[in-house]
């Protein structure tokens, strides 16, 4: 690699990635651009300008990418009813492929022969961030410091910092390992590392301990249009201003909380315990539509085909043919997915509390025990007979007839 002169760094601010900048300068002597994808991270974008040029990067992108995060990642996976090994929904995995994606434009605008990520050799986003990269421009070189640099231990980047009189932000009191967007924030190490502990009550950043949250329960009114929800209790909102809302209202009825040891792409479990209060409403809010509009066959389908569309996900393979060719069929099947869901949030449940479309295709007369023309209760004599018809020419083999 020693062609590279200009590197494009995801950053996010925290230790690693900011001693990446001065470690990529030394070991390659080229130029460093920082790029930072605004997710919804909050507070944690404050002063990450000053602190990347300070520790040595030429230049600093810093880029609003809420609406299109939600838009063109999550609401899409949303429509897919997509959620890994049953519990995760899937918040860090959908944002790696939007990062990787600005990362190759702003390679490409500044003319870098290499992008750069701070993640470890242990983990999923290692794969998720170079796959994407090598999807969209297969020439650009990949640089991954954790795979290549000395440095072993949370101590040892601090020391490398500290000797290059580098400020990073060290949260004492909080040991863990975290990524936060508008979708989620997620939690790993220290005490979660031992799955037999239960996550101390002051982990909770966005969410009130249910056990705490209030004594009556809160309604919200979801709106649909075509699966993806455009409406909070009536009124049209732009889907960063619906799912900040959302987060607040679900966040205080302490709904929301997963705790996962889930079956990392790399080989390995991890212990993730991940804090989604609004997507965990909206998840279960669509779920409930889809049942209201979707028959038999094509809900069944539909399964398989979350349970797929997670794992490609789950696996960076945002940009991959199979996911795209899954995306037309999940988009052929919310066509009818309109409508309002009401859910009903209490202490850390989040129930429905009714549902209407006018694509519905539950028809009271048909369900009702009473008459109905179009439905012969003699019918269903018929209908058993050859149904189970397999099964009686079995058993009469079985006996020999």
């Amino acid at each position: 690699m020693s062609d590279i002169k200009k590197v494009v760094l995801a950053y996010s601010g925290g230790l690693d990635t900011s001693v990446a900048i001065p470690w990529l300068k030394e070991n390659f002597g080229c130029e460093v651009i920082c790029f930072v994808a605004d997710l919804g991270q909050g507070e944690e974008l404050e002063g990450l300008r000053e602190r990347a040029l300070r520790a040595g990067a030429s230049k600093i992108y810093i880029e609003d990418l809420r609406q299109e995060f939600l838009e063109e990642y999550v609401f899409p996976t949303l429509k897919a009813g997509a959620v890994y090994e049953g519990k995760y929904l899937l918040g860090t995995s959908f944002a790696r492929p939007l990062i990787a994606k600005y990362l190759v434009k702003i390679a490409e605008e500044e003319g870098a022969q290499a992008v750069a990520h701070g993640a470890t050799g242990k983990g999923n986003d290692q794969v998720r961030f170079e796959v994407s990269v090598m999807a969209l421009n297969p020439n650009l070189k990949i640089i991954a410091p954790w795979r290549l640099w000395e440095i072993k231990s949370r101590e040892d980047a601090l020391a490398y910092a500290a000797a290059r009189g580098i400020e990073v932000p060290v949260a004492k009191d909080r040991p863990y390992s975290t990524d936060r967007n508008i979708w989620h924030l997620s939690h790993e190490g220290a005490d979660l590392e031992d799955p037999a502990n239960e996550p101390p009550e002051d982990l909770y950043l966005l969410i009130t301990p249910p056990e705490k949250a209030p004594d009556e329960p809160t309604y919200v009114e979801i709106g649909f249009e075509k699966g993806v929800p455009r409406s909070l209790n009536g009124e049209e909102l732009d889907a960063v201003t619906l799912l900040e809302r959302l987060n607040r209202i679900a966040g205080a009825n302490g709904v929301g909380i997963i705790d996962l040891v889930e079956n990392r792409l790399v080989g390995m479990k991890s212990r993730g315990v991940y804090e989604c209060p609004g997507g965990t409403v909206l998840f279960l809010a669509h779920r409930e539509l889809e049942y209201l509009t979707l028959d038999r066959q094509t809900l069944h389908f539909k399964e398989i085909v979350a349970q797929r569309y997670a794992e490609l996900v789950y696996d960076g393979l945002w940009f991959s043919p199979l996911r795209e060719a899954l995306d037309a069929f999940v988009e052929a099947t919310q066509q009818t997915v309109t409508g309002t869901v009401r859910m009903k949030l209490y202490k850390g449940n989040c129930v429905p509390a009714g549902a209407t479309s006018p694509y519905s295709l539950y028809h009271e007369g048909f369900a009702t025990f009473g008459h109905f023309e179009l439905y012969d209760h003699k019918d269903a004599h018929g209908f058993i007979r050859l149904f189970g018809l397999p099964l009686k020419v079995r058993a009469l083999m079985q006996q020999g007839k």
